[in-house]
């Protein structure tokens, strides 16, 4: 399968929430990840377009957590592979400099981070 897409995605295959700061509860967990955007795994409906500010936390190079903030926009909802799961689309809408270079290298060196 060819790999449309115009930046790099890094598929995640261990439990990082992203996590509502309105609500401090979880929209779900990363499927894959860019630098553009991200796949969420979850369980609860999301109106199109919505906005979110959010948070997730990813390992660095020397195994230490990292809060990345970021405002996102839902783009698509679609039915997961298993029953009631949902995957979820969005993109970055607002990320400060330095988050957004942490999260180009953690996407690009995946055999750099731990996570």
């Amino acid at each position: 399968m060819n790999e449309s897409r115009r930046a790099k995605r890094r598929h995640v295959n261990q439990a990082i929430e992203v996590i509502d700061t309105m609500t401090e509860s979880s929209l779900g967990r990363i499927g894959n990840i860019s630098q553009t955007g991200m796949m969420l795994i979850g369980q609860t409906q999301v109106t199109e377009d919505a906005l979110f500010q959010v948070h997730l936390e990813l390992i660095d190079d020397h195994g230490r957590q990292r809060r990345l903030d970021a405002g996102i926009q839902h783009l698509w909802t679609d039915d997961g592979s298993a029953p009631g799961q949902l995957w979820l689309g969005f993109r970055f809408i607002d990320i400060s400099a330095p988050d957004a270079d942490f999260l180009r290298l953690w996407v690009e060196h995946p055999d750099r981070s731990r996570h």
